[in-house]
């Protein structure tokens, strides 16, 4: 599978004009939009996350290589849906109210699409109800909820709160994350996972719903 090494080549060094060629390419010549998301987007993203956590790639390296990957995800969505294929999960994911930092939201969103999730972004500043109001009007197995300011953590705490007051807690997963979170922190607030980088959400996600 010729077309799976490159793309999965051109993501890892960050080469957004051979991602989408590549895809197109493997399209053109029969490949199947989930073989392609399996073995040239998916598994570079894997490898993505392991460079970080290594040492070898750093936060503008993971950027960059997940950026890439999106150009490839844009051509393959098309297809996917047609085809019918699912999605690992539903994640929503926001940066908490009071708080309008977006970098390590974006990044968790792009390596968690990297990973094969659907991703509903409500964006920064996020008031509690708005995430009660996705996980009553619409499918969502986790929250990933992102702050960095520590003035601002306290909302993360309200937020599942909200959810619990909504009585719908037990019907989605919270992670935590953010550079002034810790896990204890998510365990005083009843939060189900803390993930310090967006390459260890990606994992954690994948644990919760493998849970």
């Amino acid at each position: 599978m010729e077309y799976a090494e490159s793309i999965y080549k051109a993501v890892l060094e960050g080469d957004a004009t051979g991602v989408k060629t590549g895809v197109e390419t493997a399209l053109n010549d029969g490949a199947s939009a989930d073989q392609i998301m399996q073995q040239g987007l998916i598994r570079a993203m894997t490898e993505v996350g392991r460079l970080y956590e290594s040492g070898e790639y750093y936060v503008p390296e993971m950027l960059i290589a997940a950026r890439a990957m999106q150009t490839g995800l844009v051509v393959l969505k098309p297809q996917l849906v047609q085809n019918g294929v699912k999605s690992a999960g539903s994640v929503a994911i926001g940066t908490v109210k009071g708080d309008l930092h977006e970098i390590g939201k974006n990044l968790v969103g792009m390596m968690l699409e990297g990973a094969g999730f659907e991703i509903k972004d409500l964006g920064t500043d996020v008031e509690p109800d708005k995430f009660v109001a996705l996980v009553q009007n619409e499918h969502v197995d986790i929250i990933a909820l992102s702050a960095l300011l520590t003035t601002t953590m306290t909302n993360m705490a309200m937020t599942i709160e909200a959810l619990r007051s909504a009585g719908i807690r037990d019907k989605v997963k919270v992670i935590i994350g953010g550079a002034p979170v810790t896990e204890d922190y998510a365990k005083k607030i009843g939060a189900d996972g803390y993930s310090p980088d967006a390459s260890a959400a990606a994992r954690l996600v994948k644990s919760l719903m493998d849970d």
